[in-house]
Formats: C-alpha cells, structure tokens, sequence
C-alpha cells in the first residue's frame, strides 16, 4: 500500500467509493480483500500495477459507515493486511502554525487530553512536514500513522508538532453530531504561505511566478487603505478602484518552504487518491507579508485546484465541490496601525465579505477576530480558544457540507447603507438580529471624499442599534460619503466582545 495507509484508518463511506492504492511489480496483477470482523468476504477487487510509477489503484464498492474491517492485498506469494479499519468521513485539515498548533497547547488543555478516551472512533494521521521541488507520487515520511487518539503520545505530543488542535476538535464535534467515524489527515507547516501550497496550475491563474513569490515589472494590486471596495448594494459605492504597483512585497524571495509549489508537491500532491468528505483550511498570517493583495485570487483559485485535483485523482469519487471550511484571521498586534490582517481578511471571502458565494461556493468560514490571546506562551498570533474556532467551523460544516439548511452558521453581514443627508446619519441593515456587546467601540468608519483627499477614513460613531440596523453618525464627515468599513484593524475586538453579533453568539465579519 501507499505509505498514508496502515492500521485503525477511517475510509470514506458511502455514497462515494474509497479509493485503495499501492506500488507493486509492473504489469502485476493485484487482488484486494475487504473483510468483516468473522472473516466474512465483503468485497474483492482486482487492479494493475502500472508505469512509470509502478502504482496500482481501485475503487471499493460503497460502503456503509462502521466496521471493523481487514483489507488485504495480494500479489502472487506476497500480501499485507491492514486491520481496525472503519468507514466514516475523512476531513483533510491543512495550512500553517495555527493548525500545527496541538492539543496539549490549547486553552483547557488538560481536560482536552483527558477526553480523548472517549472518541475511538475518531481517527488521525498526520504526514511530516517536507517540501519537493517535483510533485511526489507518496509521502516522503509520515509523522503520525493512523492512529487512535491518546492523550499523551497522540493529542499531547508536543508543540506545532502532533496532533492538530483545530483538526482535532472539529473532528471530535463532527463525530458527537454524526455518529459516525471520522478520519482526519494533518498536513501543515507552520510559517508558509499559499504559494507553497499551490500547484502551477494556481500560480499561472493569478500572475505569480512558478519560482519565486515576488513578481517583476508592474502589475495591478487592490488600493491599500485609499479607495473603497465594496457590493453595489451598498448604494452609494464606486467601482473597484485599481492601482500600479512595482512588486507584490517588499520582502525577499521566498525560500525554504515558502517557496512556491514545494508543499502541493510533497504533502497535497500524494494525497490526491483518496477520497474526502471535507477540508479545513487555517492559513493566512504569512500572506500578510507576501502577496497580500493577491490573496482574493490564490485563495480561490487554491480551493477550485484542490476539488478538481482531488476529484480527478480519485477517480471521481471525491465530489467536485468538495466542501472546503476555513478559519478567518484572528489577532495579532494591539493598537497596530498595519491593516495587512483587515486586508487578508477581506480577500480570504474574494472581497465579499461572507461565503459561500458567488466565487467561492460550498465553503465556510470561522470569524476569529475575537479570538485575540496577548498573552499566549506562543506568541499572540497563536491564540489558544481553539474550541471557539472548532465551534464555528463544525456548524458551517454541518449546514454546508451536511445539508442542515436551518443552521445558523454565520454572523449577520450588512445588506444595505441609507443615507439620511439632512440628519448626518447613516443607516447600515444586516441580516440577522443584532446583539451589540461592545457599546463604547469605535468600529464603524466611513470614507469621506474631500478636495484634499479622494478618500479620509473617519470615525463613525453609533447613535442606536435596533433589531437589524446600525445609526451611525456622520458629524465628521461634511462631504461626500464614499465608503464605509467595519472592525478594519490588526487587532478589532476584545475576547469574545467585538461589538457587533447575532443571538447565537456568532461576530459579525468585518467588511469594506
């Protein structure tokens, strides 16, 4: 078998097929057995080894969740069996320190080891940190093989190491709403930017070079901090404003693994047989000091190249529009006049604001920006309430990947801005019950044109919050009003009282 198979792994159950892969002697031929705890034959499926890589693949028979089951694969004289193996959903969790970040570092960290007992059926694998200059056809080396959670060795292992807090937890929550088994598959590294996760395929699509992550010559950049982006449905707002810039980044060429592609080679590229339920995505700091404005572009056209990689590669059986979850920015320094982090998290939605939508559909996200840990041991870019984190993105899971369509899994969003001329008002609408936490916050500002300036951000003060609507007052704005943004800065909120959220306690994002 291929090295990311063994022992107590979860495949993906119905209604896809999982997909069962290996090397063997080319042209051989090679029978696999699935069998039941009795010894019963459930299945057999014959493949052929093939050049150049001398692999082999099938596809099993779609499989209801639970088990345990043996599988075995013969060729000639030779077999290997794997045992302890079950039928569930396989979640492949992803991205940089923050979900390295371990369970033994996590808030509460020692009631969270001690549980761990309680979810056998909870299963994880995480692939070692390695990058390649080619796409690999299997993992280098494996930190983790499959395993069942234990609290010292498996979930306590270590810092940044294994296994996967965010990863962990959200799977942990999936199993206490599904009942059924769930496979979670870690690969990350901490420090790396989206480049180093993207194929070519997403570098072309957005204008990034395939060797470095610093483009020469000009190209075009969002406005940074001067001009307003932001849905017509506003009103009042003026096309997308665009700039000239020399270069992407100010920094060095990316090296190490930040080169570009190093990590889609040697950690996604091997992966892509298997068959997946889900992704959860936790990425996004390192592109605060590279490529910053191109993110509304690498992000999503990252999550397309994984579903067709993914899909294509197990024959399939991984659905195109493979749900793909991840967590939005949270904190970093306080009193930070650095709008980077408002910046990436603006382009992690394409500049809209919420998902799923239009450029990015069958996602979700978890806001984080109240999430803020200044005294984390690990640095405050590291929060610890992982749990907050996991919360947010089991229920965008179960109402997007899992069809709960009555779930509220997002905070209420702004669908309208009225001007009240005469009063100096502002009216924003949103889309869901308000609850105003934080009433002494000045989050609200607006873009005010002036002959000295196209755009000055000023702040907006709150005069009233209803059911559904924010007043804001324009006193210090006497000309035209062009724009207007929300919690825009590096660090936005207090833990857990940014001002504005819904009756389910989720924040509303920021916007533009």
């Amino acid at each position: 078998f291929a090295s990311y198979y063994g022992d107590h792994m979860v495949l993906q159950q119905k209604p896809s097929g999982a997909v069962v892969w290996g090397h063997g002697e080319l042209g051989a031929m090679v029978t696999l057995t699935l069998s039941g705890a009795s010894g019963l034959v459930i299945m057999e499926k014959t493949a052929q080894v093939k050049g150049p890589s001398g692999t082999w693949r099938a596809v099993l028979n779609p499989m209801d969740r639970g088990g345990p089951y043996a599988l075995t694969a013969e060729q000639g004289l030779e077999n290997v069996t794997l045992r302890d193996i079950y039928f569930g959903d396989v979640w492949l969790c992803s991205g940089q320190s923050n979900m390295a970040m371990t369970v033994l570092q996590v808030a509460n960290a020692s009631q969270e080891l001690a549980a761990a007992s309680r979810y056998p059926y909870v299963r994880v694998f995480a692939a070692t940190p390695a990058r390649s200059s080619v796409e690999l056809e299997d993992l280098e080396q494996i930190d983790l093989p499959w395993s069942i959670p234990t609290a010292a060795e498996i979930l306590g292992h270590g810092n940044f190491t294994y296994f996967s807090a965010v990863c962990w937890l959200l799977g942990r929550s999936l199993y206490e709403a599904l009942g059924t088994p769930i496979g979670l598959v870690e690969v990350a590294w901490g420090g790396t930017p989206i480049e180093a996760w993207s194929s070519r395929r997403v570098l072309q699509a957005c204008g990034l070079p395939e060797d470095t992550g610093r483009r020469e010559g000009p190209q075009i950049s969002l406005c940074r901090g001067a001009c307003f982006n932001q849905k017509a449905a506003m009103g009042f707002v003026p096309p997308l404003n665009l700039t000239l810039s020399s270069s992407t980044s100010p920094h060095q060429h990316p090296s190490g693994p930040k080169t570009p592609s190093v990590l889609w080679n040697a950690m996604i590229h091997p992966l892509l047989n298997m068959t997946l339920r889900g992704v959860a995505w936790y990425q996004g700091e390192e592109n605060t000091l590279l490529n910053t404005d191109q993110y509304n572009c690498t992000f999503p056209a990252l999550i397309a190249d994984w579903r067709w990689a993914f899909h294509t590669g197990s024959a399939g059986q991984t659905e195109p529009r493979l749900p793909f979850g991840f967590v939005q920015l949270s904190t970093y320094r306080r009193e930070s006049a650095d709008d980077s982090f408002a910046r990436l998290r603006w382009h992690q939605t394409a500049d809209l604001g919420v998902v799923p939508n239009a450029r990015m559909p069958s996602t979700f996200m978890a806001v984080a920006m109240d999430l803020g840990d200044e005294h984390s041991p690990y640095g405050s870019v590291h929060p610890r309430d992982k749990q907050s984190v996991a919360h947010r993105l089991l229920l965008g899971a179960l109402a997007v990947a899992y069809g709960d369509k009555g779930l509220v899994f997002q905070g209420p969003f702004p669908t309208r801005a009225v001007l009240e001329v005469t009063r100096g008002l502002l009216n924003v609408t949103y889309s869901q019950e308000l609850i105003w936490r934080q009433r002494d916050a000045q989050a609200f500002e607006v873009c005010c044109s002036s002959p000295a300036s196209p755009c000055q951000w000023l702040l907006a003060p709150v005069v009233a919050v209803r059911s559904h609507t924010v007043t804001l007052a324009l006193s210090g704005c006497r000309t035209l009003v062009l724009g207007l943004r929300y919690a825009w800065a590096e660090w936005p909120c207090e833990y857990l009282a940014c001002p504005l959220y819904n009756s389910q306690g989720l924040p509303a994002p920021s916007f533009l």
